[in-house]
């Protein structure tokens, strides 16, 4: 089977019955789990300090979730409508846009503290028409462009994507490094056809192309291994604390200041009984 960027334009693909399939499936959602966390892992980020972040192609906010989990907030991009239509469907905590980003971003310059992205950016890679400004690298340079302008300095971005040649790979890192960035590609179980993935890690700042790209994850992943690393990841967030302490009442206060920072409507006024945990019904 050829892969969805082959077969029609994202908008198209995820139209409402298929947006509902993906989101559904257990196993998509285990796939995009265990890259969001390897994302996250690679954008190094300071311990327990929340981040606000950008998720591109965040689709039905499968990786917000995860980003939620992590403490973090978030801001998505997604240009199939029916996708962010099950995501509001879902009540997901990050703010959603509706944008093709191939057409750039317009946030604000320094808007984020880092980016992730999920299986998108293969996409960029296909001309939908025969006009100039639909060409893979003039959209690519949009992207990385306006992309490098909306990340604050120093910040990473880790963008994760099936390229089909090393040509893809050439071109891609090419022109990031033209709109400024630095870094390169890390690529996990390179002798593994089944689990090979790779992730393009930038850098804004700090160094640009003086700081040490992340080594790869050697080796043969299988199914064991991956629940292992998982069981590993829960241990260590049940000794810390940190996943049941996420949502306390400092954290509570500052996402609703960020929120009414960015005039989001309707935020719940801060009181004595914020952050307060209820009593159990019997």
């Amino acid at each position: 089977m050829s892969r969805p960027e082959y077969q029609a334009p994202p908008e198209i693909y995820y139209g409402d019955a298929e947006a509902k399939k993906y989101t559904q499936n257990t196993r998509n959602q285990q796939i995009q789990a265990d890259m969001t966390y390897r994302a996250i892992e690679l954008l190094n980020l300071p311990p327990d300090e929340p981040a606000f972040l950008l998720d591109i192609g965040c689709g039905s906010g499968l990786s917000g979730e995860i980003l939620d989990e992590e403490g973090h907030m978030w801001a998505g991009v997604d240009i199939a409508p029916s996708m962010l239509e099950v995501a509001l469907e879902r009540d997901v905590d990050g703010d959603l846009f509706l944008q093709d980003i191939g057409q750039g971003f317009g946030f604000r310059p320094g808007s984020f503290d880092g980016a992730i992205s999920i299986s998108v950016l293969q996409w960029l890679l296909n001309a939908e028409t025969s006009h100039p400004t639909s060409s893979p690298p003039h959209r690519l340079t949009r992207f990385f462009t306006t992309l490098h302008s909306a990340l604050r300095n120093p910040s990473r971005a880790i963008l994760q994507f099936y390229p089909t040649s090393d040509d893809q790979i050439q071109l891609i890192t090419s022109i990031a490094q033209k709109a400024g960035f630095g870094g390169g590609v890390v690529v996990d179980y390179p002798n593994s056809k089944k689990a090979r993935k790779v992730f393009l890690c930038l850098f804004v700042g700090g160094g640009g192309t003086q700081q040490q790209l992340p080594k790869g994850v050697e080796g043969e992943d299988d199914e064991h291994a991956r629940f292992e690393r998982r069981r590993e990841k829960e241990k260590k967030r049940a000794i810390s604390g940190k996943r049941k302490n996420v949502k306390d009442k400092d954290w509570i206060l500052r996402k609703k200041e960020l929120y009414r920072q960015r005039g989001k409507e309707k935020v719940p006024r801060d009181s004595k009984y914020t952050g307060r945990k209820r009593k159990a019904i019997f």
